[in-house]
């Protein structure tokens, strides 16, 4: 993978300096990129679900993110005067870059949140220095947010955001939209600080970087207008650090899951905003390290153009895994992470010495995200067991990024870049089945699920006469698979492990160790090992290369695979997967496999001194 050498990859960022340099050094870059009138971006050419005038408004609109809490903690950027230019002319009806008038479940009411955000920290920059006539134009263009249909979603927080903005710049606001959408917004309220974004859909990084983020803007700004919900969105937000700090690694990396993962390092703009609206679950040194940790993380992967530039991708550029509302402008929605450069220089979070993570638990359940997560601390991997969801929806690559079997920060996850095979279908960590004609397909919803401490059950249908009933023993480096499928069709099937990353290989050099036989497929490079084993089935073990770019944090890749054939009728596959960073003492762990035994109506399996049963059906 080329190695660029950009300014931001050396920033240290330690001291409040070095954030401020960081915001910088995103966004200098994108100067030469403004159009005549100021008032769209125009960074990339790809496209995107909304006309090209939209996606130039939208990267125009989020680089606020960045730029407002600059402005509130008393610093100065080079771009605030294009900025406000653009603000005119893009308000202004008469302009040829007005951004337009704007109807239901418009893109740009979601870009209009970052002009409330100016105006609730930053009335005296955005405000103060506009004309009547300029005035008139901004809050005339961004009233229309109260006047049409958003998302039921997430979406119902950018009414909310500009009218507190338009509040805090003492200017009329909708007092009834503001309720009626908060009112809404905690229906979609859980347990223990967990949301779903939206009635009955999926609890994903919209909890933090969304739906917690916007609550404690709100907390920060109307506390003394609405104490009793700001108190619920402060203990909401600290109950729900408790769990969400499990998705953290120590050396900053997150885990990777869910949609919106272009967005990047707005995986810790929950902690700056907790930090922002004065709620303490952790120590300000606790939450420090993992906002600077992430931060450093990021910077230094190949994220950024030779221009400096965002690039759309997760670890790489990759249109392979975008949304199809991510427009060349989308990633910097990032910069919401910065809001704690709105805090001056004397609060008390600059002055704190940064902590590593706080002692947590080896393996613990969230049942809001149906997962249990187990940690490896001394080898700094996330490993994430799932259940999925009751529903889909037609976001791309559902499948691979809400019903795979396990999703980690090491091995990241794969999507499909075609139909045709498993090389094109990338199915790692996924039971991939096929009727026989080599075009697969993996779980896109359970039927039925359940959570426990150590074992997760999943029933799925790909077809209407095919049933599978999964249930995943938890665990790392090893965990366990067991298949009871039930079909009416002949099928081939392929379970996945997790994918490894090969850019470094050079095979000429013969730099892998690979392990293949009929029961067991295993890759060892220095840098990591995955395996699969089959325990019953009679299945073959393989190892499948699949396309680039299929990888979120690799672009070349092996998954070690157990292939079967099965005819019409109940059948039983029991495998064991293996994966882990690093290869030191790999054989050993890997001769250290659970031991599965089958008796009359159950699955009895043994791991050290701990003990499982699964009850079974004799008959299959």
């Amino acid at each position: 993978m080329l190695k660029l050498d950009l300014p931001i990859q050396k920033n240290p960022l330690k001291s409040r300096n070095d954030l401020i340099e960081a915001v910088n050094q995103i966004l200098n870059p994108l100067k030469p990129y403004y159009s005549k009138g100021k008032a769209l971006l125009q960074i990339g050419s790809t496209g995107t679900s909304y006309a090209l005038p939209i996606a130039g408004m939208e990267g125009f609109s989020r680089v606020l993110w960045g730029l407002v809490p600059l402005l509130a903690g008393s610093e100065e950027s080079q771009l605030w005067d294009i900025t406000l230019e653009g603000i005119k002319n893009g308000t202004n009806p008469s302009h040829e870059e007005y951004w337009g008038d704007i109807t239901d479940y418009d893109q740009r009411a979601v870009e209009m949140a970052a002009f409330g955000y100016a105006l609730a920290l930053i009335p005296e920059k955005i405000w103060t220095p506009l004309n009547d006539r300029e005035k008139e134009n901004l809050y005339t263009w961004l009233n229309q947010i109260n006047h049409i249909h958003v998302w039921d979603c997430n979406w119902l927080f950018f009414p909310v955001v500009v009218n507190i903005g338009f509040k805090r710049a003492g200017l009329p606001y909708d007092r009834e939209k503001l309720k009626e959408n908060l009112d809404r917004i905690d229906e979609f309220y859980l347990e223990k600080g967990w949301y779903s974004d939206g009635a009955d859909v999926h609890s994903d990084y919209y909890v933090p970087f969304a739906i917690h983020f916007y609550s404690l803007l709100y907390t920060k700004i109307m506390e003394e207008e609405d104490p009793s919900r700001a108190k619920r969105y402060r203990s909401r937000a600290e109950t729900f650090a408790k769990d969400f700090i499990y998705w953290f690694a120590g050396d900053g990396s997150a885990l990777p899951y869910g949609r919106s993962l272009a967005y990047r390092f707005s995986q810790s703009a929950f902690w700056s905003a907790l930090v922002y609206a004065g709620v303490e679950p952790f120590s300000l040194g606790v939450m420090k390290g993992l906002i600077l940790r992430n931060l450093r993380w990021w910077f230094k992967q190949p994220i950024f153009d030779s221009n400096g530039l965002l690039t759309i991708g997760y670890r790489y550029p990759n249109l392979v895994m975008a949304e199809n509302y991510n427009a060349p402008g989308s990633p910097y929605w990032a910069l919401k992470t910065f809001m704690i450069l709105a805090l001056p220089e004397d609060h008390p979070f600059w002055q704190a010495e940064e902590e590593p993570l706080p002692s947590l638990k080896g393996q613990i359940v969230q049942k809001s995200p149906r997962f249990i997560v187990c940690r490896q601390e001394k080898r700094d991997h996330l490993v994430v067991f799932n259940a999925g969801y009751k529903h889909t929806n037609e976001h791309p690559h559902t499948a691979a990024k809400y019903e795979k079997f396990v999703y980690s920060n090491y091995f990241g996850f794969s999507v499909s870049k075609a139909e045709w095979g498993l090389a094109q279908g990338a199915f790692d960590s996924m039971l991939a089945v096929s009727e026989r004609d080599n075009i697969y397909r993996g779980k896109r919803k359970s039927e039925e699920f359940s959570v426990n401490e150590k074992v997760i059950y999943t029933r799925w249908k790909p077809w209407a006469d095919v049933d599978i009933r999964t249930w995943l023993v938890a665990g790392a480096p090893w965990h366990i698979r067991i298949h009871s499928i039930e079909t009416g069709r002949s099928l081939d099937c392929a379970d996945g492990g997790f994918a490894l990353g090969l850019e470094n290989i050079d095979y000429k050099e013969q730099q892998v160790e690979v392990i293949q036989n009929k029961q067991e497929s295993l890759a060892i490079f220095s840098w990591g090992v995955s395996g699969i084993k089959n325990i019953v089935g009679n299945g073959q073990a393989e190892l499948v290369y699949p396309n680039a770019n299929t990888n979120l944090i690799n672009t070349r890749t092996v998954i070690p695979t157990v292939k079967v054939s099965l005819k019409p009728g109940k059948h039983l596959l029991i495998n064991a997967v293996f994966g882990e960073p690093g290869s030191a003492n790999v054989m050993k762990h890997w001769d250290d496999i659970p031991n599965v035994e089958i008796v009359e109506g159950e699955i009895i399996i043994r791991r050290d001194k701990d003990k499982m049963t699964i009850p079974f059906p004799k008959e299959v």
